[in-house]
């Protein structure tokens, strides 16, 4: 199902993953002020809160930093502020030198569309940012999400600051999942999943066909080519950051995914973690 937001009454659509509350935070690359990337394991330590919003140049997205930047003073170190936006990072320096930001730190998604996609944020016909408050702890789980719904309008503050204030008194939430939330890196050696964990594992997966016990596919359809290539797109971005790569067929609007590992020879966890990316990519 599609999400939806609107800009000044205009229904508008966003992409990526679709995340909850009390799951794992997806794994996310931006780019800093600096220029060097940035991932959400460079503050395994801190409790998050990320702030997205279109575009720092716009009053709104403005006052959006400017208010966290303001009510950041005093929180404790191991609290950590990240605005994110679409904006490149020349321009968001530019914005907080003249407008004193020191206290939250601004990354931008320009590059990868990293960030919006794994949090479900990117809006597909603007190819900008939504407006949103993410919350994650310590042990890196989702643990508050405030989506705006209209993209004109200021987020909740003190919603997401009492929110911050409850997460930082318990700062470690647990994530009960069968499975990983990131792929391992590949390594020859490792056995393939017997027959038995297989179809356990695909029982729970919608749509997806085991072929020969050593590889499961699935067959996306959409409009037209244009459509199906979108999701191409945004398959592969996942793909890269896990560093497990599916084989991709696209036949006009027709595509069609499989998932082995290589080096196992058959399937793995892996295969089923990225499975299980795809399909919420899908929504």
């Amino acid at each position: 199902m599609d999400r939806k937001i609107t800009f000044k009454g205009n229904s508008l659509t966003l992409v990526g993953r679709g995340i909850k509350a009390g799951n794992a935070a997806p794994y996310f690359r931006v780019v800093a002020q600096d220029l060097k990337e940035i991932g959400l394991s460079d503050f395994r330590s801190k409790v998050k809160l990320i702030t997205s919003f279109p575009s720092i140049d716009t009053p709104v997205c403005d006052l959006q930093v400017k208010e966290f930047n303001r009510r950041a003073v005093g929180l404790s170190s191991d609290i950590v502020i990240m605005g994110i936006s679409k904006d490149l990072p020349f321009a968001q320096a530019r914005f907080c030198q003249a407008n004193d930001i020191k206290n939250i730190l601004t990354f931008s998604d320009y590059k990868f569309s990293s960030f919006g996609i794994n949090y479900g944020l990117l809006i597909k016909e603007l190819n900008l940012l939504a407006r949103a408050i993410i919350i994650v702890d310590k042990n890196d789980v989702l643990r508050y999400i405030q989506i705006v719904e209209e993209l004109t309008t200021a987020p909740d503050y003190n919603d997401a600051l009492n929110n911050l204030e409850l997460v930082f008194k318990n700062p470690q939430g647990e994530i009960q999942t069968e499975l990983p939330a990131k792929c391992k890196a590949c390594e020859a050696g490792v056995p393939a999943l017997v027959k038995e964990k297989i179809e356990k594992l695909l029982a729970k997966y919608r749509g997806w066909e085991l072929i020969e016990d050593k590889r499961i596919v699935k067959e996306f359809k959409f409009k037209d080519f244009t459509e199906a290539k979108y999701f191409l797109d945004l398959v592969s971005v996942i793909a890269q950051e896990q560093g497990h790569h599916p084989n991709l067929t696209l036949i006009y609007n027709k595509l069609k995914i499989t998932l082995t590992t290589h080096s196992s020879g058959g399937l793995t966890e892996n295969d089923f973690i990225m499975a299980k990316i795809i399909d919420e990519l899908q929504g």
